[in-house]
């Protein structure tokens, strides 16, 4: 039995794409039903949240409208988005967490392999 996908819109990580089709589960439209209502194809909408292609300015202001997000949170992830399942929010909380101590061990590594580097460089020019 396979888990079900996580949510990569709370991740620094999320593309424009990600966090549209985020936005879009959480208002339970179907890429089908958000194309009809900004007007455009199916496969446009597919397009944006493939990262194949970003909607215009006037669609992008549209896009906000109809998933009621802020244009700043669809374009960065910051600013207002969209307000999660409150049957999930321990879950994306765990999660989180999870990632963000990964992110530590990591910037920790990264730290380490740098000095090491340096080590390494000053032992070669001896």
């Amino acid at each position: 039995m396979s888990e079900p996908a996580l949510n990569w819109y709370t991740n620094e990580a999320a593309t424009f794409g990600d966090r549209v089709a985020a936005a879009r589960e959480a208002r339970q439209l179907s890429p089908k039903a958000l194309a009809r209502h900004l007007g455009v194809a199916t496969k446009t909408v597919d397009g944006w949240e493939n990262d194949i292609s970003e909607p215009r300015a006037n669609k992008l202001q549209m896009l906000s409208g109809v998933l009621n997000v802020s244009i700043p949170w669809l374009l960065t992830g910051e600013g207002q988005s969209f307000e999660p399942d409150p049957s999930d929010t321990a879950d994306v909380l765990a999660v989180l967490t999870e990632v963000r101590t990964l992110r530590a061990e990591m910037q920790t590594a990264a730290e380490r392999l740098g000095v090491l580097e340096k080590r390494i460089r000053q032992l070669i020019n001896e």
